[in-house]
């Protein structure tokens, strides 16, 4: 997201957030975009990235380094953003890793250190934002899923599709509880997105994943933050327990 490219419309001002993976790619957009839009922000990495999306957005934004697949990490990070900012509004959990090998190709370990990361990871965020904001009548979480959950894929690691369909489950399931207290769970399920690691695909492969999509392209990072913007701001006041696939398309092609 450029400056020059967006006009914000202050739908966060006087909001705070969190938002996990912020060093790099949908994460840092979403941080971007969000400070340009009002909001306070506790910008989380485990890689030190958080420390240069913090220094590049200034005053608005407090770093802060955690390993999403340790609830203790988690439990400091909003710790600190309770510290910071006296209170969360919005949760929003991008931090993962990437899939790897085919089902029956993968290790033990490959397989832990997924779903340590994306499903142990994404549950704990939300348990831990949930505590935060239940005390101040509610708040958006907005849990990173993937359009993998949603069907097989064969260029996709089973154990990255399943921890992601895990994330939508769990989704739903902390809406269920807690859309009382005023806390409203969701997640975005984005297709093929020129993320930071994505960039690294060879061409060829990169020009099939693009084409998949209805819109024949891949997503920007930009477009998955504008989705995210929607489901932490006020526009989104009836919208909890769904997932969203930003996609161009692509799933409404699935069989």
């Amino acid at each position: 997201m450029t400056k020059a490219s967006y006009q914000p419309y202050g739908l966060l001002k006087g909001k705070t957030a969190v938002v996990t993976g912020a060093g790099q790619g949908i994460g840092r957009d979403i941080a971007r975009l969000f400070v340009a839009e009002g909001a306070r922000v506790l910008v989380s990495d485990i890689t030190g990235a958080e420390n240069d999306t913090a220094k590049e957005l200034g005053e608005a934004t407090t770093a802060c380094r955690c390993d999403v697949s340790r609830e203790a990490d988690i439990e400091a990070m909003v710790a600190t953003a309770l510290e910071a900012f006296g209170r969360i509004d919005a949760s929003i959990h991008v931090a993962g890793n990437p899939g790897g090998r085919w089902g029956d190709e993968i290790t033990e370990e490959e397989f832990e250190a997924i779903t340590r990361v994306h499903l142990k990871g994404m549950m704990f965020c939300t348990k831990h934002a949930v505590r935060a904001m239940a005390p101040n009548g509610g708040g958006s979480i907005v849990n990173f899923s993937s359009t993998a959950s949603m069907n097989y894929d064969p260029l996709i690691s089973m154990a990255y599709s399943s921890a992601k369909a895990g994330i939508n489950s769990l989704t739903k399931g902390f809406a269920g509880k807690h859309g009382a207290q005023g806390i409203r769970v969701n997640a975005i399920a984005p297709g093929f997105t020129l993320s930071t690691k994505n960039l690294e695909t060879p061409p060829e492969i990169l020009k099939s994943l693009s084409a998949r999509a209805m819109l024949a392209r891949a997503g920007q990072p930009e477009e998955q933050a504008k989705v995210a913007l929607f489901l932490a701001s006020d526009l989104s006041s009836f919208v909890s327990g769904v997932t969203i696939p930003v996609d161009g398309g692509w799933t409404a092609k699935l069989a």
